[in-house]
């Protein structure tokens, strides 16, 4: 009889040991691709039926999820890009007998033309003339992203590429498309409002 109480509690211990093993594979194992398995543990420790039982593989519904028709998502993003047009601010000036509307991002830079200034299309060999002064465009373009850097100059600073100071304490500001214009002193620390963070530089001399 005592044999027997020794071999029940001994195989008793053991299964508790193996329980807990099992236990903590499942709650440490690393997951399998992306399949997420929700394993309760029973009282009874039948890990194995509980498991086969609540397990899910969630990577199937995932892409059922992503599957797209192709048409439909060209046609989406036709959609999105007309709304984005709508929201993109624009500039309305009159030309000849006609008052054009221009998207701001498609203007590069402002330039100073006696009674006029020239805006320099992204898209366009000649500029549009306007009959305005270029203190009063700089004003106006400022809140939309352009800073003046010369007494005859505004730019696009989203059309800016580069900076390069000079020896004389100025600055070459170079575009995308490779044009280039000096910053004067005056002018030169609305270079700043060029970049939002300035990493590995000396930001601005002077």
């Amino acid at each position: 009889m005592r044999a027997r109480e020794i071999q029940k509690a001994a195989a008793g211990e053991m299964f508790v040991q193996q329980a807990a093993h099992a236990n903590a594979g499942v709650s440490a194992g690393p997951l399998q691709g992306a399949t997420i398995c929700s394993t309760k543990i029973r009282r009874d420790f039948t890990l194995a039926s509980a498991a086969d039982e609540s397990c899910e593989a969630t990577d199937i519904s995932l892409l059922r999820a992503i599957r797209v028709d192709p048409a439909n998502l060209v046609r989406v993003l036709q959609q999105l890009e007309v709304i984005a047009r709508q929201q993109a601010p624009r500039i309305a000036f009159k030309a000849k007998d006609n008052i054009l509307l221009l998207d701001l991002a498609d203007i590069l830079a402002v330039h100073a033309e006696g009674n006029y200034v020239s805006l320099r299309h992204r898209h366009r060999p000649h500029p549009y003339l306007v009959r305005e002064t270029l203190s009063s465009m700089a004003e106006k373009l400022k809140p939309y992203g352009f800073i003046r850097i010369h007494r005859s100059v505004v730019v696009n600073i989203s059309a800016v590429e580069e900076i390069q100071p000079l020896p004389g304490g100025e600055y070459r500001l170079r575009e995308k498309g490779g044009k280039e214009h000096v910053v004067t002193h005056t002018y030169k620390r609305n270079l700043r409002d060029l970049a939002q963070l300035w990493v590995g530089s000396e930001r601005l001399r002077g």
